[in-house]
């Protein structure tokens, strides 16, 4: 539905969805165990945006944007060692951290008032991932 046909009944959801990978190397500090040493993951990141509405051509939003907004920040983290880079110097480079870390720097980017970032998933292996959302309190 396009916004000029919206009405206040159409309730309808759009999630649109985007991967991007990356490599890079973490210790997470006071584990207690194996993850406190130097150890490297080939990371996939899944944005989803959602929308309610779409733009006259039918469009929520160009998947060309997610997957650019998504792209630069796995490429700022790809081959490096995430304890060093910032807020990771601070806080535990864990799959926690980092899911939350991309879902607030890509709701800066990517949210409008038509469109928002709902969730960021990142996969640490192929069995095992995190996903990060927020809820209004």
């Amino acid at each position: 539905m396009t916004l000029s046909e919206q009405t206040p009944t159409t309730y309808g959801l759009y999630t649109l969805k985007v991967n991007a990978q990356f490599c890079s190397a973490h210790a997470l500090r006071d584990y207690p165990g194996d993850c406190r040493r130097l150890h490297g993951h080939n990371w996939k990141v899944e944005t989803e945006v959602e929308a309610r509405v779409l733009d006259d051509i039918g469009i929520a939003i160009d998947f060309k944007a997610i997957k650019a907004a998504t792209r630069q920040l796995a490429d700022s983290l790809d081959h490096q060692f995430l304890n060093d880079i910032e807020p990771f110097d601070r806080i535990n480079p864990s799959a926690e951290n980092l899911a939350a870390w991309f879902y607030r720097q890509l709701s800066i980017t990517l949210n409008s008032a038509h469109v928002n970032v709902a969730a960021v998933t990142l996969w640490e292996t192929d069995n095992a991932c995190v996903r990060y959302s927020e809820v209004a309190a």
